[in-house]
């Protein structure tokens, strides 16, 4: 999966059924939206 298509079309029930980009657009951290696609795609916490 490609990162700018993991961006806009991957929906992230953990932020509120929005998308990466939808979330970091209303205010979330980006640091705090990478860790939940850390999560949800289970990288590995020292690739993260």
């Amino acid at each position: 999966m490609r990162g700018d298509a993991l961006l806009v079309d991957h929906v992230l029930l953990s932020l509120g059924g929005k998308t990466a980009a939808e979330a970091i657009e209303d205010g979330r951290e980006p640091r705090e939206v990478w860790r939940e696609l850390c999560v949800e795609f289970d990288v590995p916490p020292q690739r993260r």
